[in-house]
């Protein structure tokens, strides 16, 4: 019996770290306040730091939450009934459908700390970064394929163009924010495909 209501209470840490990481997105790390967190899951504040030993360790946690919730939109990217040109056109625009069905608000996590974050948490800055890179040589991976069959140009190296897209896509997105409008978005895959991604 004991064993039994063991397994039916609820993962707290799980809670608070879902929790942690959809309100860091919405409102920004500084403007984040444990007791929001522990509010927001509804658990006790106490409870917080038997799972993390601080924000900052929760934050570094949600990052990788975040990368992980992310695999879900980079299925296009492995599509092998398209061709890798096409699978890097319809992850694009499926990163800009994202955008526009969270009505431009919350932006990426990774730039969101990125911006936010990197002169303040060493540990965060790094986490981020991995982040940035792992997601670069996904990119990166496709090019090379569509270079192979001639698709993209080969003037440049993949992993060049890989990141110059994430770049550029970043940039797309907080303007998008900003004008919570996806214009930005639409302009920044028309001229990614017209230019930089051309034969």
């Amino acid at each position: 019996m004991t064993s039994h209501i063991l397994l039916m209470k609820p993962n707290h840490r799980d809670l608070l770290l879902d929790t942690g990481l959809r309100v860091l997105h919405k409102r920004g790390f500084n403007a984040t306040s444990v007791q929001d967190i522990t509010e927001a899951a509804g658990v006790p504040k106490g409870s917080f730091y038997n799972h993390f030993e601080s924000k900052e360790d929760l934050g570094a946690e949600a990052v990788l939450r975040y990368i992980e919730s992310s695999n879900k939109t980079q299925a296009a990217l492995h599509d092998t009934k398209l061709s890798p040109y096409a699978r890097l056109r319809k992850y694009l625009e499926c990163l800009v459908q994202v955008a526009e069905k969270n009505e431009f608000c919350g932006g990426c996590l990774l730039g969101n700390f990125g911006a936010e974050l990197s002169d303040q948490s060493e540990m965060i800055r790094a986490r981020v970064s991995k982040g940035f890179s792992t997601w670069s040589a996904s990119i990166a991976g496709v090019i090379a394929k569509a270079q192979a069959q001639g698709q993209i140009s080969k003037d440049l190296p993949a992993s060049t163009l890989a990141a110059f897209v994430l770049n550029g896509w970043e940039g797309a997105l907080i303007r998008a924010r900003v004008d919570k409008s996806k214009a930005p978005l639409e302009q920044f895959v028309k001229v990614t495909f017209a230019k930089t991604l051309a034969p």
